[in-house]
């Protein structure tokens, strides 16, 4: 598929449901490099608990996330992390264009979910913060079946979205819009990067 068209069916997903899936965002031999990056930064020890909250408000609490992550730099010199920052920037060059959605900057990292980890319903943006635009979630899991579970949910006012891991796919959402939750795996390590498109 045409970039163009690609970043033109997630926005029109996003206009008339709230949230948008595309199953070719990155290729699967980029997701398979972005996995391999993040398990030598977990082997490493380059990974640290996630937290809930900003500043003073951040707080380790693994009753309600047990993820590890690592942020991505925005200066990479690792060559497949810059081909996914290509791919966002030129999305948020056509998202600015056809939405006038201001988008400036972004923050990204990896995510690796131990078998039986879980992230409970959640917004994305901060209360004293609302810099954050759209939450966009990028799969890593290349041998992942509907029997692995750890599916991301999606709750709508009207329904609820379950999505499966699988390599490749990408999730789009409001971030101040949709509360969602990853739910546990309890066959495999789900592995993810995560990320907020900002306009502050």
């Amino acid at each position: 598929m045409q970039q163009n068209n690609l970043f033109e069916q997630m926005i029109q997903s996003l206009i008339d449901n709230e949230y948008a899936i595309s199953n070719h965002f990155i290729t699967t031999e980029t997701a398979l490099a972005l996995k391999n990056n993040l398990l030598q930064r977990y082997q490493q020890d380059k990974m640290h608990p996630a937290g809930i909250g900003k500043n003073f408000d951040y707080a380790k609490n693994t009753k309600v996330r047990g993820d590890v992550i690592s942020w991505i730099e925005d200066n990479t010199s690792n060559q497949t992390e810059q081909i996914l920052f290509e791919q966002i920037n030129s999305f948020i060059q056509y998202l600015n264009q056809t939405c006038y959605t201001n988008i400036n900057s972004y923050e990204f990292h990896y995510a690796f979910y131990e078998k039986g980890s879980f992230y409970k319903k959640h917004l994305d943006q901060f209360r004293a913060d609302r810099a954050r635009q759209f939450s966009l979630v990028i799969y890593l899991n290349d041998d992942w079946t509907t029997e692995d579970e750890g599916n991301l949910q999606l709750y709508l006012p009207n329904k609820t979205i379950s999505i499966l891991p699988f390599a490749g796919t990408a999730v789009l959402f409001k971030s101040d819009k949709i509360e969602h939750e990853v739910l546990p795996s309890t066959t495999k390590n789900r592995l993810s990067i995560a990320g907020w498109l900002k306009n502050g």
